[in-house]
Parts: structure tokens; C-alpha cells; sequence
């Protein structure tokens, strides 16, 4: 592993930590405090916390440096369709093991949280932020 990968996978790590517990802070106060239901809290959740994922990841964690409106917005949408992708898994983990199983909330989503980091990683690596010049670790 090179110090360039460490580097990348130590920063994510931050970010999605930061990312989760924003995510999960999020959801708590839309069912406690705004007493939403599950599925619209995790949405609603998940919707905040993916625009400081794009921002963290594009900024600092990839270091993104695309720079014409139609790369920009390629980039985006990729970020965006790769998180709806484990936003919809989240709401299914939510749903079944919350909702149906009736499992702790609060547990459930932070489980669901670090499958959806590890995914989001990949698909970030793989799909949104590939360096061509760069090969894959």
C-alpha cells in the first residue's frame, strides 16, 4: 500500500465517521424530537448527510479536480446515484430489522451506517473519483 492510499483511506475514515454520526444525529432528532416515523427520518437523514459526503469527499478526501460544469456535474451525479444505491439499502435494513423485526432503531441504523461507509467507499474509488492515470488499490 502506498502512503497516497493510506492517506485517502485515513481521511475517509474521518469523513465517514463524521458523515455517520451526522447521519445518525439527524435521524434521532427527526424521530424524537420532530417525531417523523422511520423511513422518512432515515431519508431525510441519509439526503443531509450525502451533501457533506460530496462536499468531504470531492474536497479533501479525493481531491477532486474537475473543473468545466459538465464534469462537475458528471462527478456529482455518479456521487449521487452511488449513494441513492446504498441510501434504498439503508432504508431496507431500517425497515426490516427496525420496523418489522423491531430491533432497536438507533442500533440498527448505526449497523446499517458501516456497511453503507464500506460501500460507498468502493463505489467512490471505483466510479465518481478514478484518478485514469492512477491505478485502482
Amino acid at each position: 500500500m502506498n502512503l497516497k492510499f493510506l492517506k485517502q483511506l485515513f481521511l475517509y475514515g474521518v469523513f465517514g465517521v463524521l458523515t455517520t454520526v451526522l447521519n445518525i444525529f439527524l435521524y434521532w432528532f427527526c424521530t424524537r424530537v420532530l417525531s417523523f416515523s422511520v423511513v422518512p427520518a432515515t431519508i431525510i437523514a441519509w439526503f443531509l448527510a450525502l451533501l457533506f459526503a460530496y462536499y468531504t469527499n470531492k474536497k479533501f478526501v479525493f481531491e477532486s479536480k474537475v473543473a468545466t460544469v459538465n464534469a462537475i456535474f458528471q462527478e456529482a451525479a455518479k456521487f449521487f446515484l452511488c449513494r441513492l444505491a446504498t441510501g434504498v439499502l439503508d432504508v431496507i435494513i431500517m425497515y426490516i430489522f427496525a420496523d418489522l423485526v423491531g430491533l432497536n432503531d438507533v442500533f440498527i441504523k448505526t449497523v446499517s451506517n458501516i456497511i453503507v461507509i464500506i460501500l460507498n467507499y468502493a463505489g467512490s474509488k471505483i466510479f465518481v473519483f478514478k484518478n485514469k492515470k492512477e491505478k485502482i488499490s
